[in-house]
């Protein structure tokens, strides 16, 4: 089949569709090197080995920095008991 759509996507600048997903990956890579420079945490934290598992001791967070939904209401119970069904 001549002038399918395998011909009509190869017919750019050879090199280009190489060119265009690398230099992407350069500027995500640059952005993500910013963003760690500029987070502004000196101690990062380490974990250390408690009865029961493992605990971060230091790091950026505080517990009042965790959001922590409250317990779900116990169900409430029939006022009367139900009759067995016979």
């Amino acid at each position: 089949m001549r002038g399918g759509v395998s011909h009509r996507l190869s017919g750019g600048p050879k090199g280009a569709r190489a060119a265009v997903p690398l230099l992407a990956a350069a500027v995500l890579g640059t952005l993500a090197i910013v963003t760690v420079e500029q987070a502004g945490c000196a101690d990062p934290g380490h974990y250390v080995a408690v009865p029961g598992g493992y605990e971060l001791v230091g790091g950026c967070l505080s517990p009042d920095d965790l959001v922590v939904p409250a317990a779900p209401a116990a169900p409430a119970l029939p006022a009367a008991p139900v009759p067995p069904r016979s």
